[in-house]
């Protein structure tokens, strides 16, 4: 993250709090499941599949739509590159409208593996040379990398304040959980809708910081 300027990283924890919303929607309407955090799903499959107990194909579906949003974010993003962030939220904006569209007719697991794919894409956002260099979606490696940075700045690194970023990277998303938990609860079938609503302003936000930058911005 030390290679972004503060407007893009401002970007990339907002992005991490949406994740966090459809998230919380998600967990709370699957009954444990996630639409961003692969590892919890593929920790839901061994289970299913070791206690076969039935519940091993909506996590198996799930990761599946992650890798395919993973997939299409990667060709949107080779497709477009001089605009790529731009390119790659319209996408996530599409497939979450798509979703809260779906929803309204069809609630359940469906519209949540479109989810699933939308937080996939999202993560090709912030990419360089094929390779993610922001994971917005998962938290994890964010709070390895805070903690590995804290540590050098006990032992006096020069960049002391190298671990704020991947900080507020996991403070957006556990904002994102909270907001997800009570929105949902409170909108009902229309959190899905606040959701796509936040992707496409997010979307307008990029556009707006991305122009005239070049391709290293876009």
């Amino acid at each position: 993250m030390k290679d972004y300027p503060p407007r893009l990283i401002g970007l990339a924890v907002a992005l991490a709090a949406l994740a966090g919303f459809v998230d919380a929607i998600a967990f709370t309407r699957l009954g444990g499941y996630f639409v961003s955090f692969m590892s919890g799903n593929s920790t839901r499959l061994g289970v299913g599949i070791g206690l076969a107990d039935g519940t091993a194909a909506l996590a198996a579906g799930l990761i599946l739509a992650f890798v395919a949003g993973v997939m299409v974010a990667t060709i949107v993003a080779r497709r477009f590159a001089e605009r790529r962030k731009v390119a790659v939220l319209s996408a996530v904006t599409a497939t979450l409208t798509l979703a809260a569209a779906l929803w309204m007719v069809l609630p359940g697991p469906l519209p949540l593996l479109l989810v699933a794919a939308a937080m996939g894409m999202e993560n090709g956002v912030f990419a360089r040379d094929g390779e993610v260099a922001i994971g917005v979606s998962y938290m994890t490696g964010s709070l390895v990398r805070m903690a590995q940075r804290l540590a050098g700045t006990l032992m006096g690194d020069p960049d002391r304040w190298a671990f704020v970023p991947h900080l507020a990277l996991w403070l957006g998303f556990a904002v994102g959980v909270v907001l997800g938990a009570k929105v949902g609860l409170a909108a009902a079938d229309a959190a899905l809708w606040i959701a796509a609503i936040a992707a496409g302003g997010l979307t307008l936000v990029a556009a707006g910081l991305t122009r005239g930058r070049g391709p290293s911005a876009a």
